[in-house]
């Protein structure tokens, strides 16, 4: 499950970076949404949920 989950947020974190010509208008949109998904992930952590 940890792998999984691990994999999954660095294809959203390479995903999120507005590197490529048609997202360099999105702003801190993809950015601030994997930003919510980390704390949530990370507040689970800590809490031992994973």
């Amino acid at each position: 499950m940890g792998t999984i989950l691990l994999v999954i947020l660095i294809l959203l974190l390479i995903g999120g970076l507005p590197v490529f010509p048609h997202s360099r208008s999105w702003g801190y949109g993809p950015s601030g949404i994997i930003g919510v998904v980390l704390m949530v992930l990370l507040i689970l952590l800590l809490l031992g949920r994973i």
